[in-house]
């Protein structure tokens, strides 16, 4: 079953208690870089980086080096840019949480149900931060992502979080409203919105501009929900959005484990509408995710991340001054959490990264002192909902050829030569580009992305279709049509699937030779087809599968892992 834990107080900044004198400060300090960026989108100067969190510019460049070596950022001229294996780090709290793996495919059933956006969110304290969304492709749709925090009091989760507040709790929320009546805490959400009288939303909770006002409507929203067992967000967040919510208990404690929404906005549904209409709905799918929390077996543990001490001790040989040992060690106890392994004890921790106790223990009593952390009943520790602060929301919704076109980019740079990534359209006989990385020649092979082609004739098409189950049936038969294509006589096709890529030659147009690669997900599908692109008189044949083919092997891993770091709690759009 998903483990409680005590979550961390809601701001995203350090908390002002003191530091612990065993606390690893160059840890602390890449928290606030990572965290900046996060805020930012994914990307900031590193001179922005330099005011944000007032350290040094040097500190800074050194941070952002050690994240780049670790993967966790990327370096594009003087920006820093947040890169998909940061999301390892919130990857395993998800996983340690398991409330992602036994839930989401009940919220996205009720998605496609009801054709109504539906968010799964847990208790950060005196705010909640979304585990699930599964949203809808509308002109206007929702932006709120993994890992985003708001504030309790502007949403329909939040008074039934509070229901199970203690008085320290209340007390932090009357601080924090206090201290900042604005929000400014909380980037993923717009300004407050205080509507004229009579206009839609005056009379709702939150509309006051007072934080007396705030405090007494969330507290009667509070205890309606905890009277009701359900709450309504009628455009607390903005105009328009309206969302309806039902807790799911944990039935070990009977205690909040997460909160489902159902979220709309008013064109589409009222919030009488919401609750009359879509609340029983709601009820039902979490009645059977409540059933899927108690047949539930316990987690099997999954591999630890062994040999990450032995790593970061090689990079700090070979960088020097601009590695940051102690920071790189300290990320990685983060990673020894997952499946399974939802409380570690020190020793646990320990093992499973290969640091010294002393080091592990100073990286746990930093990350305590971060929020980012909490102790356990049983002398263990346990991820926060925090650690998804790190690089996770901004990434969340990452697409395919975003996460291609930085790898893309360097294998250009290396053969010189032009690169492209392809899919199968819904007609399963075309392909159509969804990224492309020109060289710089003369004469070079430029292709717009959205190109469609037909399959038959190129190399990522023969990729694509023999990553199919179904080639031979979809494939036969399925000829271009002429003065489409050279025919088999007037050009060479060099089609090795069965060897891990294909080779065209002059096939597609004269001169061309193109060699392809599958890009495969999670589950071993050929997913996308990674092709380079040359010349007839700059390469032979026998160059390109001798000198451009290893490249771009090596090319498509590296995209493969970064997808499949990414794809492992959210869902990553091919185009």
């Amino acid at each position: 079953m998903p483990a409680k834990t005590t979550p961390p107080p809601a701001r995203e900044t350090p908390t002002p208690s003191p530091v612990p004198e065993e606390a690893v400060t160059p840890l602390i300090r890449g928290i606030a870089v990572l965290t900046e960026l996060t805020a930012a989108g994914g990307t900031m100067s590193l001179s922005d980086l330099e005011r944000a969190t007032g350290l040094a510019r040097s500190t800074v460049d050194r941070i952002a080096a050690t994240l780049a070596r670790m993967g966790y950022v990327r370096l594009d001229g003087r920006d820093a840019v947040l890169a998909p294996p940061v999301m390892e780090l919130g990857n395993a709290y998800l996983a340690a949480l398991r409330l992602p793996a036994l839930l989401s495919a009940r919220a996205d059933a009720l998605a496609d149900d009801l054709d109504e956006s539906v968010s799964l969110a847990v208790a950060d304290r005196d705010g909640i931060r979304f585990i699930h969304q599964a949203t809808r492709r509308r002109a206007m749709s929702l932006s709120f992502r993994i890992g985003d925090l708001l504030p309790a009091e502007r949403t329909a989760p939040g008074p039934l979080f509070a229901t199970e507040w203690t008085d320290a709790d209340w007390n932090h929320w009357r601080t924090r409203l206090t201290t900042d009546p604005h929000n400014h805490g909380f980037p993923a959400i717009p300004p407050r919105h205080h509507p004229a009288p009579n206009q839609p939303g005056a009379n709702q909770p939150g509309a006051g501009e007072g934080c007396d006002d705030d405090t007494t409507d969330f507290v009667r929203r509070t205890a309606k929900a905890k009277a009701e067992h359900w709450a309504l967000d009628d455009q607390l967040i903005e105009p328009g959005l309206v969302a309806v919510s039902a807790p799911v208990r944990d039935p070990l404690t009977s205690r909040i484990a997460c909160v489902a929404s159902i979220v709309s906005h008013t064109s589409r549904h009222t919030a009488a509408d919401l609750q009359k209409v879509l609340l029983p709905r709601l009820r039902t799918a979490v009645a059977a995710m409540e059933e899927d929390l108690r047949q539930a077996p316990p987690a099997e543990p999954g591999p630890s991340p062994a040999g990450l001490a032995l790593w970061t001790g090689a990079s700090k040989q070979e960088l020097g001054r601009e590695f940051i040992e102690s920071l790189a060690r300290g990320l990685t106890v983060l990673t020894a959490f997952g499946t399974g392994r939802a409380a570690l004890t020190l020793t646990e921790v320990a093992k499973a990264t290969g640091l010294a106790r002393a080091t592990a223990r100073r990286s746990l009593i930093t990350y305590d002192h971060l929020g980012l952390v909490t102790p356990t009943a049983d002398r263990a520790f346990a991820l926060t909902p925090r650690v998804l602060s790190l690089g996770f929301p901004p990434l969340s919704r990452t697409s395919l050829p975003h996460i291609a076109t930085p790898h893309m980019a360097a294998l250009t740079d290396l053969l010189h030569e032009s690169t492209s990534l392809a899919v199968l359209t819904d007609r399963p006989d075309h392909i159509r580009y969804t990224a492309h990385v020109p060289a710089r020649h003369v004469m070079s092979v430029h292709l717009t992305v959205g190109t469609r082609l037909p399959a038959a004739g190129t190399s990522a098409g023969t990729v694509l279709l023999a990553g199919r189950a179904e080639v031979s049936e979809r494939t036969e038969g399925a000829g271009l049509a002429e003065g489409d294509r050279r025919t088999k006589a007037e050009g060479t096709i060099t089609a090795r699937s069965e060897a891990g890529y294909a080779l065209m030659d002059e096939e597609l147009e004269e001169g061309l030779r193109t060699i392809a690669v599958p890009i495969r997900d999670r589950n071993g599908r050929t997913v996308a087809a990674l092709t380079a692109a040359t010349h007839a008189a700059r390469r032979t044949l026998e160059e390109c599968v001798r000198d451009i083919l290893p490249a771009l092997t090596t090319t498509a891993s590296h995209i493969e892992t970064d997808l499949q770091v990414a794809s492992r709690f959210t869902h990553v759009p091919l185009t």
